[in-house]
Formats: C-alpha cells, structure tokens, sequence
C-alpha cells in the first residue's frame, strides 16, 4: 500500500476539471467542453483504479479503462459519449473540414458534461464506500 493517497489528487484535479468545464460551457467554448469532459472523466477512472491497486493506467481510452475494471452500464455509456472528443475536439485534422469550435455543438457538449458528471458522482461513490476519508 502507498503512503500517499495518489487517487485522491486525481480525483480533486477531476472535479477541478469539471469546474473549468462548467465554466467553460458558460462562454461558449463547446468543443473544449467536450474535450476538458473525456480528461475529468479519465482522471476519475484513473483515481479509482488507483484506488483499487492498480500500479499503472496507460490507456486514454474511457472505455478501454471501464473494460479493464470490468465495469459496464452507466460508466461505460457515459465512456463511450466521451471517448469520441479525446481526440476530434482538439485537432482540427481529426474532422474531415472545419475546426472543432466550428462544428462541435451546445447539444454536445452538455451531453459531455453530463457525462463527466455522471462518471465523477459514480466514482466518488465508490471510492468513498471503500474508505472513509472524504474526497
């Protein structure tokens, strides 16, 4: 066992994450929304794989991470809205034309934000079930 909690400084820096996500939603910049959304998600999957012993996580992939902790259901919907922004929100060559703040809509990224929030109240549920420190 570590002597210092790692999990816990990625699970604050994802709801951090999501902070600067809702602030972001607020002037309009969707696409980073909808990116900012896929990293707090992945960092509260990464805190919870800490948490759950794993030494190491070198996915980026939600889904692939939701997988690996054999998770399904509402982790791995919420994985699979998300995934698809690591990459397609950021690079403006992910899209066939267009750069992501042109196409990525509203819509979309309060379905990310959604997400986000979901993946982060599961897991500080789990994660507060399984010790009794407050995150």
């Amino acid at each position: 066992m570590h002597s210092y909690k790692r999990h816990i400084d990625w699970f604050r820096q994802a709801e951090n994450d999501l902070e600067w996500a809702r602030h972001s939603m607020k002037g309009g910049f969707y696409s980073q929304v909808c990116f900012i959304c896929q990293q707090c998600a992945e960092k509260a999957l990464k805190a919870f794989c800490l948490n759950k012993g794993f030494d190491s996580i070198r996915s980026h992939s939600l889904f692939q991470i939701i997988k690996a902790l054999g998770e399904n259901g509402e982790l791995e919907k919420c994985a699979r809205e998300l995934d698809i922004y690591y990459i397609s929100a950021r690079y403006p060559d992910a899209l066939p034309a267009g750069a992501p703040f042109e196409l990525i809509s509203e819509e979309q990224a309060e379905r990310a934000l959604k997400s986000a929030e979901i993946v982060i109240d599961i897991i500080r549920n789990r994660i507060t079930s399984c010790q009794k420190e407050y995150l």
